[in-house]
This record gives C-alpha cells, structure tokens and sequence, in this order.
C-alpha cells in the first residue's frame, strides 16, 4: 500500500475574513475528503489567535493528482486566495519519526 502524502500549510485570514476562512475550509475539506483525494486537519495556533495550521494528507499521489487536475479544487483555491494569505507551505512533508497511532486517539 503508497504512504499517504502530507502536506502542510499556514493561513492567516484577512481582517474580518476569519468565519468566512472556516466556512469555506470546512466545505473545502468536505470537499475533498467526499471526492477521496485527502483527509484535513484545521489547528488554531493558541498563541496567535489569527493563524492556522492545515495538515492535509492526499490518500494518493494519484488523488493529489486528480485534485490538481480538479477544476472544482481550482475554484476553491481561487476563493481561499482572496479571504486569507497562505504564508507558508510544505508540499510533502517526509516522515522521520512518530509515536502517533489514529487508533488510540478519540476526538
């Protein structure tokens, strides 16, 4: 079975722009996770109120590839653009070392 890919990225909603930002990034990852392309995590940064942590992780290098190629998964980039900046992006995040096990965590 591929290893997921990981992703992450940080987004800073534009003043006044923040439910806008997490309206649109819960539809988003609905989105997405309803196409089977990836699974997402939104995190607050408890320090800076008005940052976020995005972790993607695309099932596939073919579902990563499909979504880039999904003019749908366009039209919301083009929205995420315009109500936030994304200041810093990792594409594909290589793992090293983890104890996290999904099994053992309950929301």
């Amino acid at each position: 079975m591929q290893e997921p890919i990981r992703s992450m990225a940080i987004l800073e909603p534009f003043p006044g722009k923040e439910e806008d930002t997490l309206v649109l990034l819960r539809e988003f990852y609905t989105f997405l996770h309803n196409k089977a392309y990836s699974q997402d995590l939104l995190y607050r940064d408890a320090k800076a109120s008005s940052r976020y942590v995005h972790m993607r992780i695309w099932l596939s290098n073919e579902a990563r590839s499909n979504a880039q190629q999904d003019p749908e998964v366009h039209r919301f980039w083009m929205r995420l653009v315009e109500i936030c900046s994304i200041t810093t992006i990792y594409e594909e995040l290589e793992p090293v070392f983890s104890t996290y096990d999904p099994a053992t965590i309950s929301n």
